[in-house]
């Protein structure tokens, strides 16, 4: 499974990146940044960004204004801090005291695109398992020790800054038909999952319009899924589900960034822009799961943790954009604030 992962997850992000140039093809070519890990394991870094003039004016010529389409695939030893955090989500992590080796691949992006007309988008795809110190036998083999849990986990979820209702159907509508594959109660659990999981308590507002969102599936029951529920259940059907989340993902964003990202746009809308951009950047760096687990990770690549940020942000104090329920920053706020069925 590790090497199925691995290569799984180096062609999806060549097919995302190819997808995302070709929407801009007189814009720079994302930056590719392979990089190995001192504790164990490798990654691959693409990454978009025109870095704004010392004038401060921003160049309006760029469809993205930051972009990473990042994977990992990396191994090491767990401390039990990092174990500790983990249990809390993971029921199939047995309780240990101590420091385990464990191997974790993934692919993980976020696109902010410059219009404040077209969303900004996440996705992640991730296997994760932890074994047992390998016996003599074989580390002589080049052999990882015994299991003791394993897990995929990812999703995917829209946040615009305005609310396009053709677009928060197509995204759902695209990640549904790719989850109703594999189970009739994965969707409509994954995506109430995605719901409660990208909410801001502090603001008492989601993050976006959602989308999908799972974690700790595995061969065993899962919480979430209603017993009996059709769902994928073997170590193969959890991949292929995964891998067909993963392959939605081009068809469900990027005509949303084709027909949204030439769209012209106002000061107005541009701070307004930059407002949502902050409510991006608290959620990430107070409640992500990730973010959390990555900064307290031995040897953590801090650059492609934090490759999640916008490249410009803003918090005003009392804002009135959003107040007005008759404006469309008002519109986007009623959503936010109360979950809605898009498919």
């Amino acid at each position: 499974m590790r090497q199925r992962v691995e290569e799984y997850i180096s062609n999806l992000q060549d097919e995302i990146v190819a997808a995302l140039e070709k929407v801009d093809p007189n814009a720079p070519a994302f930056k590719r940044d392979s990089w190995l890990r001192a504790q164990g394991g490798r990654g691959l870094s693409c990454v978009f960004a025109v870095p704004t003039p010392p004038d401060g004016v921003a160049p309006q010529h760029t469809v993205l204004e930051k972009a990473g389409v990042n994977i990992s695939v990396v191994h090491g030893t767990l401390p039990p801090p990092a174990i500790k955090q983990m249990r809390a989500d993971h029921s199939s992590i047995p309780d240990i005291q101590t420091s385990v080796p464990f191997f974790a691949a993934g692919i993980s992006l976020v696109i902010h695109p410059r219009s404040p007309h077209a969303p900004t988008v996440h996705a992640n795809y991730r296997y994760f398992e932890i074994t047992k110190e390998p016996t003599d036998a074989q580390r002589e083999a080049g052999q990882p020790g015994d299991l003791v849990a394993w897990w995929f986990g990812g999703g995917a979820d829209l946040t615009p800054s305005y609310l396009y209702e053709e677009d928060a159907v197509h995204f759902h509508k695209t990640l549904k038909a790719a989850c109703d594959a594999h189970g009739a109660d994965v969707f409509p659990t994954f995506k109430a999952w995605c719901d409660e999981y990208f909410f801001i308590p502090h603001r008492g507002e989601s993050r976006g319009v959602g989308g999908i969102f799972f974690d700790d599936l595995c061969a065993e029951p899962h919480k979430r899924l209603a017993d009996g529920a059709a769902r994928p259940k073997t170590a193969d059907e959890i991949f292929a589900f995964v891998r067909a989340a993963g392959d939605a993902f081009v068809p469900s964003f990027v005509p949303v960034l084709e027909r949204r990202c030439r769209m012209p746009s106002t000061e107005h809308e541009r701070r307004w822009q930059l407002l949502r951009r902050g409510r991006y950047v608290e959620f990430n760096l107070v409640y992500d799961r990730g973010t959390k687990f990555g900064l307290v990770t031995p040897g953590a690549r801090i650059e492609s943790i934090l490759m999640s940020l916008p490249e410009t942000a803003r918090w005003e104090y009392m804002s009135e954009l959003g107040t007005d329920p008759e404006s469309r920053e008002g519109k986007l706020m009623e959503v936010l604030k109360t979950a809605r069925a898009w498919v």
